[in-house]
């Protein structure tokens, strides 16, 4: 009897361990922030998302951030309600952006020692339906055990078919936008 409760013990103790080891390779963000910035001459427009999730297999390098579209908050209720409308995002119909990529330099990351790492990240990026190829630069920062992701770079609207060719739209919405990424895992 007590040889079968000492292996039982053995045994949980064994994959408590193995499983704190599988959860602790995948980060998953507590805070995450999408900004997108348009500057023209006539206008610029700023948006802010805080109810994206993202994730980082910090073994195989994998990065997904899901974007609920509908969650972008404007300064001007008009120009969210242009955004999600049917001529622009039509968010009902496409009501995420998913960005999967993978760290092309994964190597040089250390996630259990403080520091700054800059890494490529090269993946999909889909918005409106459509999925172009990416390859963008971020850093990740480890401090104190907590593990960030910073972004910044642009998307070219139309390669998301989103374009205006007259109207205000045109001249109001950049054609390239700034898109920045804050994480907090």
């Amino acid at each position: 009897m007590k040889k079968t409760t000492l292996f039982s013990i053995i045994m949980f103790m064994s994959f408590s361990l193995v499983s704190i080891h599988v959860s602790a390779q995948k980060l998953v963000s507590s805070k995450t922030h999408f900004k997108f910035f348009s500057s023209t001459s006539s206008e610029d427009i700023e948006a802010n998302n805080y109810k994206t999730v993202g994730t980082i297999e910090t073994s195989t390098g994998e990065v997904v951030f899901s974007v609920p579209m509908q969650s972008f908050e404007f300064k001007k209720s008009l120009m969210q309600q242009h955004f999600n409308g049917k001529k622009y995002l039509d968010t009902k119909t496409n009501p995420k952006a998913k960005l999967k990529g993978k760290i092309d330099n994964l190597s040089e990351v250390n996630f259990e020692e403080d520091g700054s790492y800059p890494i490529s990240i090269s993946g999909e990026l889909t918005i409106n339906g459509v999925t172009n190829a990416i390859a963008e630069e971020a850093t990740i920062l480890v401090e104190g055990g907590k593990v960030s992701l910073d972004s910044k770079f642009n998307i070219t609207l139309a390669d998301y078919e989103v374009a205006f060719e007259k109207g205000k739209p045109a001249k109001n919405i950049a054609k390239v936008v700034e898109v920045t990424v804050k994480a907090v895992y």
